[in-house]
């Protein structure tokens, strides 16, 4: 055996133990894909985060800029009613990002884990390892089963 078909194939990390049927391989993919979503999800809390704090920021510089123009009336107000404003009722958005983090995403990445722990020895991403190697063109350059293979 050469060093390519040593190679060729996923790494054991991405192989399914053997008692592991097709089902349950598609199951543990549709909720790896949930879990990506979720990730998504998260990031784009996280980016509406820093941009309502950004948007913040400016607004209180807005406010200054207002005063020193003479505007102070107007200034006065939105600083008032505006910098500062909790988004949702009684919350900033550190506190939605703390409470999703919390209570939702931590919770959705133990169910995950958990799952593929007692289903697939903790093993991720068999469905996608499986479709690659169904999908790859073996001996074709780019397409090698992992980092390590030779071509």
């Amino acid at each position: 055996m050469n060093a390519s078909e040593v190679n060729d194939g996923p790494d054991s990390a991405h192989q399914r133990p053997d008692e592991l049927d097709d089902a349950t391989v598609t199951a543990l993919g549709k909720l790896s894909e949930a879990l990506e979503v979720v990730e998504h999800a998260r990031g784009l809390l996280y980016g509406f985060h820093r941009l309502t704090g950004t948007a913040d920021l400016a607004l209180g510089e807005a406010v200054d800029l207002l005063r020193e123009a003479g505007h102070t009336e107007i200034a006065d107000s939105i600083d008032r009613e505006m910098v500062g404003r909790n988004v949702v009722e009684g919350r900033w958005t550190f506190q939605i990002v703390e409470d999703y983090d919390d209570n939702y995403y931590s919770a959705f990445k133990d169910a995950e884990r958990r799952a593929r722990t007692e289903l697939a020895e903790g093993k991720r991403h068999l469905f996608e390892a499986e479709m690659k190697e169904d999908r790859r063109t073996r001996g074709q350059r780019h397409h090698e089963a992992r980092p390590d293979a030779d071509s």
